[in-house]
């Protein structure tokens, strides 16, 4: 081939991938329209990247549900401040892209710059200077998300690293009302007076928090994944126990354990993991406020599992808030019925289900015979597997011997419901990666 061809054919291929890309996507949308974004991007960095163009499979690395509006914040926001969260990857990719919200917002969320940027380190505000990466929004440096709504940014170029902490900084000038923000994050984030969204030293970061704000999914373009799996549920999924900083979260385990039997040859799905845990979350009760406060899932599904990027299984543990903080006693068959609904749901977009069983909650301050009855009813269903395609049983796995009614010993985290950093590995470790294998079956 001439160079003059080879230069001719190498521009087609560059128009071609350029070709891919799309409008902003605003709002609350079906994936697809999500997985149509660019494939490429040109998010124009401090400086100028020297990353290649890249391909692979875009799938979700780090994502949480928006789990309320943020008391405090009605009247100031987060205004003239600079929010760094930080989050951890599952896989990793050659390029980002990442979700913002404004669900809880009363007034548009103006944000006039984010960035992206690999961690300098564990426990640190600090980025390593030449990953940090301007995040764009339809080609700009700047995006007013509508209250009630999502935005997803541009596609950049950025190598970002599997099992590692990533910086993600947006800033707003003006207060949009009340923030959207995820409580129980397990990881600490950090805050700056001003505009200091493209500083990689850290230094102005002084204050810490324990939630993520506005963020709600990182994406990655990965050769290391093709899918994603979702797992669904509340504080047992949300980690609240666990150690902060640490990624001791039973969806953090399962994620490092399924590269590590991947690593050393064993034929499994190449899948990343997210967690869509909101503490307190209920199968059929929503939170109060409107839109309400930890929404149930049933009612959360579509956004916050079917709508993350490239879902190929999703994990539902749910449940045991349906009987703990229900004042009257739960109807067993009206939770079932709820979980049935989101596995069609899930069915009709093509995703394998897994669901766990209730883990036991003896010595907790909500126990009663009669809770217990309706939890081993709930169990025995799913067991039979008349509720998911697959199980993951959780009760089994973390439970007493000696007494099934309560967690063991060294599985529990002290409070008799949450596990502690060894029961939640306890979780991962006894989830069948077998189980992930196949598809959604056919629906008849």
């Amino acid at each position: 081939m001439t160079r003059g061809r080879g230069y001719a054919l190498l521009a087609l291929v560059v128009a071609a991938i350029v070709g891919l890309s799309t409008a902003i996507y605003v709002g609350v949308a079906p994936d697809d329209a999500l997985r149509n974004r660019n494939a490429l991007g040109d998010g124009r960095a401090p400086h100028n990247s020297a990353a290649p163009a890249s391909t692979g499979t875009w799938v979700g690395t780090w994502s949480t549900s928006p789990s309320a509006a943020e008391p405090g914040t009605e009247t100031t926001g987060m205004a003239d401040r600079s929010v760094r969260n930080v989050v951890h990857t599952s896989v990793g990719g050659t390029g980002a892209r990442v979700t913002l919200s404004n669900l809880y917002g009363q007034s548009p969320l103006n944000i006039t710059r984010a960035t992206i940027a690999v961690s300098a380190g564990n426990g640190t505000a600090a980025a390593l200077a030449d990953t940090m990466r301007q995040l764009t929004f339809g080609g700009g440096p700047t995006v007013v998300i509508p209250p009630g709504r999502q935005v997803m940014s541009d596609a950049v170029r950025v190598v970002v690293p599997h099992d590692a902490d990533v910086l993600i900084t947006t800033y707003t000038p003006t207060s949009s009302g009340p923030v959207t923000y995820h409580r129980h994050a397990r990881q600490v984030s950090y805050i700056a007076q001003g505009d200091h969204t493209q500083d990689a030293t850290g230094t102005p970061y002084t204050e810490r928090t324990g939630s993520w704000r506005y963020l709600t999914a990182l994406d990655v373009l990965s050769n290391e994944s093709d899918g994603t799996i979702v797992a669904l549920g509340d504080s047992l999924t949300d980690g609240v126990t666990s150690t902060p900083n640490t990624n001791s979260r039973w969806t953090d385990v399962l994620a490092d354990r399924l590269r590590a039997e991947i690593a050393a040859g064993r034929d499994l799905p190449r899948y990343s993991v997210v967690n869509q845990g909101i503490s307190g979350n209920q199968v059929l009760a929503d939170g109060l406020g409107r839109p309400a406060d930890n929404p149930s899932g049933l009612n959360r599904f579509g956004r916050d599992v079917l709508e993350r990027t490239n879902v190929k299984v999703v994990v539902i543990d749910l449940g045991v808030n349906d009987i703990l903080r229900n004042p009257r006693l739960a109807d067993p068959n009206a939770i079932l019925n709820g979980l049935r609904t989101m596995v069609g749901q899930a069915h009709a977009r093509g995703a394998k289900v897994v669901g766990a069983t209730l883990m036991p909650f003896y010595g907790h301050r909500g126990y009663t015979e009669a809770r217990e009855a309706v939890r081993q009813t709930i169990n025995a269903e799913i067991r039979a597997g008349r509720v998911f395609d697959a199980v993951a049983d959780f009760d089994q796995a973390l439970r007493d011997p000696y007494d099934p009614r309560r967690l063991r010993a060294d599985y529990d985290s002290g409070d008799h419901l949450h596990p502690s950093d060894k029961g939640y590995a306890r979780m991962a470790e006894s989830f069948d990666l077998e189980t992930l294998k196949g598809s959604a079956p056919a629906e008849l």
